[in-house]
Formats: C-alpha cells, structure tokens, sequence
C-alpha cells in the first residue's frame, strides 16, 4: 500500500509519522519542498531516495493508495483538489479550509469523484473523549486554554477552536436549536470565545480563553447525578460521590491517547476495504466555525 505524507512540518513528525512509520505492508513516500527537511525526516525513517519527493507531480506519479495532508491550511485547497481529481483517498489536518466555500467545494469534489475525504478530528477517537459519549450528557463543557495566544478571529477558531466545536458536536446528545457566542476582541485580536449550543434536555458549552495563563483541555460530561471529567486527554475522572480516577498508562503512546493513531487505523482500513469516507459531518463543523467567526467578527465591528 502506496501511502504519501505531504507536509513534514511538526505534527506530521511528532504525531503521524511515528504511526504510518510504523504499520507492515505500507510502503511510505514524502513530499516537502524544504530539502533539508525532506532529508532528515526521511532519514530518520530510514527511506530510500525513491519514497522522497519535493514536487508534487513525482509523488502522484508513484500511484498513491492514500495520502495524510499535514501542510499549512492555506496550501489545503490547493493540494487536496490536486489529491481528489487523481482519485486518491485523502486525509487531511483540520481545517480543510480557512474559507468555507473552498471546503463546500472539496467536499462536492470529493463526491464528484466518489473518494474518501477524511478531516483529522482526533479526539473523537481519543479514548477518555469516546467513553464520554457512553454517559449522561444534560451539560457538556469543554475548555482549551492557552497562554499569552490572542490571535484574529479566523485564525484562531478554524486552526484551534474547531477542534472545541467538533467535540460538542460530537458528544451532543441530540439536534440542536440554539446557538450562543460570546467573544472579547482587542485590537483586532481575539483574546476568549465562548460557544454555547442547546437542544431538547441538554447545553453543551465550549470555551477557549487563550489569555488563560494555563495551557490546559478540559472535557467534563454530566447528567442523572455523575459526571465523567477527562484532563489534557489523559486522566478520566469519574464523581458519583467519592471521585475515581483513572489515569493514562507509563507506556501508552501520546498518538494513541490522543486518538491519532486509531484516527489514522481506520481511515487505511477504509480505504483497504473500498469504503468511500465522507467530509459531510466535517463540513458541519466547518459551517458552525465559519458562524462562530461572523459573530466575533459583527461584535469587534460594532464595538
């Protein structure tokens, strides 16, 4: 199995690579256009000059079963269009887009084509998140902080916050109707959001302060008298009463707790049994982001 990784940059390296480096039977090819980079990291993974490439054409000429997309959002249109008109199965880093009728497009192209588009919502697989949607849900709260990282309001929430907005989705236990944001804005720069979604029996609220003076996520589910809080995607913490925790293994891999690996497992599973992946739930995400943005964006005008 053919599979190119596109974009070397850090989260290929820290998070990806050590899985796709890892699995028998795929046969792994490069591309950067930073020779040095393309060099090191493929020396790291002891590949021959044939699975390296710095042009895009000479990696899909190799005849790809799939590729990872891991470069910068702005290339995203760009290379997933290139990737999905060749007919190749594609996974790509979240967003597929800053602009969401270039995502609105990827999406139909894919379609079109009838190939898998899969978006790296990681932490649906994370187990602690996964074992969140098997508890009572009435409140949903979740919070991704960071420190001294006031960003303008696009960047932020489609590089970072949709990550937030992808998990309330995800765990909401049912349609919503009603959509809340709230924001600070400074000087063009976002300094907190605040997400709020509601439906029949449940709120589910997300918060990304990025002035907190904490680099800290914090998932906390509960209903019917319990509640189920997980920490940085490590500690499951259980409070009916006295409260249980339970804690990642010495030896548990970060790609794994993270969800990255069984993101990456079953999108090659997928594309192994011929099953077409669609990007239609991603895109809904997309379409909360892009309503998110307009929000904080008609708030900092008219302030």
């Amino acid at each position: 199995m053919k599979v190119g990784c596109i974009g070397l940059g850090d989260i290929a390296q820290k998070a990806y690579l050590p899985v796709l480096g890892a699995l028998p039977g795929l046969e792994l090819h490069l591309h950067t256009r930073t020779p040095a980079t393309l060099d090191r990291v493929a020396d790291t993974l002891r590949l021959p000059a044939g699975q390296r490439h710095r042009d895009l054409d000479a990696l899909l000429a190799r005849g790809l079963d799939a590729a990872f997309v891991h470069a910068p959002t702005v290339a995203h249109p760009e290379i997933v269009t290139r990737l999905l008109e060749a007919g190749v199965p594609t996974y790509v880093d979240k967003p597929l887009a800053y602009r969401l009728t270039d995502s609105e497009r990827l999406v139909r192209l894919a379609e079109e084509r009838s190939t898998s588009l899969a978006v790296g919502f990681n932490r649906r697989f994370a187990p602690g998140y996964a074992q969140c949607a098997d508890h009572p849900r009435e409140l949903i709260l979740m919070q991704k902080n960071r420190v001294g990282l006031p960003e303008k309001p696009r960047t932020m929430i489609l590089d970072d916050f949709i990550h937030v907005v992808d998990t309330l989705r995800f765990l909401a236990p049912g349609p919503v109707d009603d959509v809340t944001v709230r924001a600070r804005v400074e000087d063009g720069l976002l300094h907190h959001v605040v997400l709020q979604l509601a439906g029949d029996g449940f709120t589910a609220l997300g918060v990304m302060n990025r002035l907190s003076g904490s680099n800290e996520e914090i998932l906390e589910v509960s209903g019917q008298d319990t509640k189920r809080q997980v920490v940085n995607l490590a500690e499951v913490i259980d409070h009916k009463g006295q409260p249980t925790v339970r804690r990642r293994g010495d030896w548990v891999p970060v790609a794994r707790q993270r969800g990255i690996e069984q993101a990456v497992l079953a999108f090659l599973d997928a594309v192994r049994a011929g099953k077409v992946l669609s990007a239609r739930d991603a895109l809904a995400t997309h379409e909360l982001c892009e309503r998110v943005v307009r929000a904080v964006e008609e708030r900092s005008a008219a302030a």
